[in-house]
This record gives structure tokens, C-alpha cells and sequence, in this order.
């Protein structure tokens, strides 16, 4: 009984925050009998720009410097570095379990075997080694061009703790696409303000296509935009990215990591918001990525994140980049670092972004 309850309790919390993210939503535009079931604001030229400038003030921003002695650290690839970072990471494995895989493969994907993964590294082909000399090397529908691709990038108005952009997130992984992510924490700080400003509202998530010049809410409605625009098609929804199982299990997932980056880090520098984007490799589903995710949400960081799930034509990219495929890999325009392990970046963000 007091398991029928508890879920009872998880599907009342899921209505109401659905009711919530329904609750004033503005008219929509009929754009025809492809996407007649998306509620969607075209945006306008004045929006486009304010999406394009970053929010605060003209004034220069202060230099960011780089911590004392830094050092990037080796890379050591699927190997727990430290013991702290044992129940994070068992979190976020629990939550690849309890989505299903979701996010972990790009639609179409395939295994294939080579017989020498070492000479494909070596020759900007990404391939995993997993026995002598052979190993598994991936095709997918984006690897093989069968997707539409944006010339533009995506941006997402979201937090990270949210089962409905955590839903959002995994499609664009499923689909191959980059998008700049634009962190609200509990839909109420960061970005929320600029969201506020552009739409009247603070509900996330919020796509922009600025490809389209489509700006949307509601995550099944973005989730079908996305299949249909940039996907095999808007009835090609996988089961773990439609409800009522994707918004219970994503919920699951938000507490079993104890709803991280659903809120504000009190010390977060206030020009956060105004730095150019980072740069974050990796995937929904890794718990290392996770870890980094969470950090650059609660500290309201600006962060374009270039998917790369298992059949994602990044991989290659990544391997012609840096000689290896490892995620997460961030990328910091503002202070010129690159570097990998998940702990060391959380270490590096709260080291230069926190006063």
C-alpha cells in the first residue's frame, strides 16, 4: 500500500507540474498540416537578436584567469578516478536503467567490427578496442548523411534536475544535434529572466530554431518538432521518449541524483550569464557527463552541448580533435582550457566561475 502510494504521490506531482507548464500557454501558429499538432511562436527579428547577444550589460567583462599551477589532467577513459565519485556515478547509472537506454544510441545505429580499432584512432575513425587488435566501430543514420542537418545551432531554455528537458535532451541526442543549452535553475534563475523577456512566461523547456525561426514549448511538442525537422519523422518517437513512462522515470532519475542542478550555486560570479558558451562533449545518458552537467546548470553557464552517443558522426570528429574518443571533454572559450575527467572540470568550473 504504501508503494501504491508513494507512486500516487510521484503521478499527482507530475500532473500538477504538467498543469503548471500548460497553465497561460500563449496561441499558437498553424504552420501547416506538418506541424499542426505544435503549439509554436515564429520568432521575430527583435527576438532573434536578443537570443543572439548575451544577457547583461555592454560593459567589458572582467578577464577570467586561469587557476594557479593548472594542469589539464591524462585522460583515463571509463575508469573511477576517486572514491567520492562512487554514488554520483551510481545515480546516473541507475538512471540510464530507469530511461531505458535512452540517449545512449543516435537513430539507425548499427555495430560493426574492424580488425585493427589502433590503426582506425590512428587515422581519424573512431572504433572501440575491445579484443586484441579488433574492435566495434558504429554506423547510424547520421553517420550515413540520412538526416536532415540545421546550419544554425538549437538553443534550449532548461535546467538540468527537469524531467521534461532531460526528455528533450535525450532526442537531441538520439537525433545527432548540438544545442546551446541556456540554464534556468528551477525555472526561476539564470536564463529565466531572458526567457521571461522573450516569451512572457518562465516554463521550460523552450526550443529556438533559429533554422525555422520557430520558438516552442512543451516537451512532446519539441520532442515531435525535432523527429519531424531534424529526424526520420515525427512518428518515429521512440516508446521511452513518450509519456506517462518518460516523465515518471525521468522524475526517478532527477531524485536519484538528489535534484542536482535544479538550483542556483549561491557563489556563481554574477557575469556567468554573459560569457561566451562552453563547450561539452558527451551525451545524456553518460553519469560522467552528468556530473559536469549538473555543475555548468547551477552555476548558469551558457554551454553549447555537441552530442556524441554511441553512432554519433562526433566521434570521429573528436578522435580527428584530440587522438581519442573520451567524454565527457570540455572546451572553455573563455580562458583557452580544454581538458577531460569529469571531477577535474567540476573542480576547474567552481575554481573560475564561483567568487
Amino acid at each position: 500500500c504504501s508503494r501504491q502510494l508513494q507512486l500516487v504521490r510521484v503521478f499527482v506531482l507530475l500532473a500538477a507540474a504538467l498543469a503548471v507548464q500548460l497553465w497561460q500557454a500563449p496561441p499558437f501558429i498553424n504552420l501547416g498540416a506538418s506541424a499542426s499538432r505544435h503549439r509554436v511562436l515564429l520568432v521575430p527579428p527583435r527576438t532573434r537578436c536578443l537570443i543572439q547577444c548575451a544577457a547583461g550589460s555592454d560593459e567589458p567583462l572582467e578577464k577570467l584567469s586561469v587557476p594557479d599551477n593548472f594542469q589539464a589532467p591524462e585522460p583515463k577513459p571509463l575508469e573511477v578516478t576517486r572514491n567520492d565519485l562512487l554514488p554520483a556515478l551510481i545515480g546516473g547509472s541507475l538512471a540510464l536503467v530507469l530511461r531505458l537506454l535512452s540517449g545512449v544510441f543516435v537513430v539507425g545505429w548499427r555495430p560493426g567490427f574492424v580488425a585493427d580499432a589502433a590503426k582506425e584512432l590512428k587515422e581519424g575513425r573512431y572504433a572501440l578496442q575491445l579484443f586484441g587488435d579488433g574492435g566495434l566501430a558504429d554506423t547510424s543514420s547520421a553517420i550515413e548523411g540520412a538526416l536532415p542537418r540545421p546550419e544554425k545551432s538549437l538553443m534550449l531554455y532548461e535546467y538540468e534536475a527537469s524531467p521534461f528537458c532531460r526528455k528533450v535532451r535525450e532526442a537531441l541526442g538520439n537525433l545527432d544535434l548540438a544545442c546551446e543549452m541556456r540554464p534556468c535553475p528551477g525555472a526561476r534563475s539564470g536564463f529565466a529572466e531572458e526567457l521571461f523577456a522573450l516569451t512572457g512566461r518562465r516554463t521550460v523547456p523552450y526550443l529556438v530554431d533559429p533554422n525555422s525561426g520557430v520558438g516552442m514549448f512543451e516537451s512532446d511538442d519539441i520532442i515531435s518538432y525535432l523527429y519531424g525537422q531534424y529526424g526520420p519523422g515525427a512518428d518515429s518517437v521512440p516508446l521511452n521518449l513518450k509519456e506517462p513512462l518518460a516523465s515518471v522515470s525521468a522524475a526517478y532519475c532527477s531524485l536519484a541524483r538528489g535534484m542536482a542542478g535544479a538550483r542556483p550555486e549561491p557563489r556563481a560570479r554574477p557575469d556567468n550569464m554573459q560569457r561566451q558558451p562552453l563547450q561539452l562533449w558527451g551525451y545524456e545518458a553518460s553519469p560522467f557527463v552528468k556530473l559536469v552537467r549538473e555543475r555548468l546548470c547551477s552555476l548558469m553557464l551558457p554551454h553549447v552541448v555537441l552530442n556524441a552517443a554511441r553512432g554519433s558522426a562526433r566521434r570521429a570528429e573528436m578522435v580527428k580533435k584530440t587522438g581519442r574518443f573520451q567524454v565527457p571533454f570540455l572546451v572553455d572559450p573563455n580562458t583557452g582550457i580544454e581538458m577531460f575527467e569529469a571531477p577535474e572540470i567540476v573542480e576547474y568550473l567552481d575554481q573560475v566561475y564561483t567568487d
